[in-house]
């Protein structure tokens, strides 16, 4: 995952942007594993906007020339997110709002 700012989904009024990625099923090693084993492209990427009472599926891209143009999180740690009910949960993923503006600009 990559948000713009820490995801809370229990404050819908605060405006976010955020991607989840998808890996290739099958793949069990993380972004930042080390020693170069492990397959780091990505299948699918849903990008997601929070804001004014709700979040909404903004699209979602399949297309390899538009993934191949995203810059994978290697530097990516365990990331916790606040379900509505007010539930963590863990995932891997980093919240930097330059990589998530350049995320946007690459799936224009």
């Amino acid at each position: 995952m990559v948000a713009k700012r820490p995801l809370d989904l229990r404050r819908l009024d605060h405006e976010n942007t955020f991607f989840v990625l998808e890996l290739p099923e099958g793949i069990r090693t993380a972004f930042g594993s080390r020693g170069g084993h492990g397959d780091r492209r990505l299948v699918r990427v849903y990008q997601f906007a929070c804001g004014g009472g709700s979040c909404r599926t903004v699209k979602v891209v399949e297309e390899e020339a538009a993934l191949d143009r995203l810059e994978l999180p290697y530097h990516a740690a365990a990331m916790a997110f606040t379900l509505p009910d007010g539930t963590e949960k863990l995932v891997a993923g980093v919240v930097d709002e330059e990589l998530a503006a350049a995320y946007e600009a690459a799936l224009q």
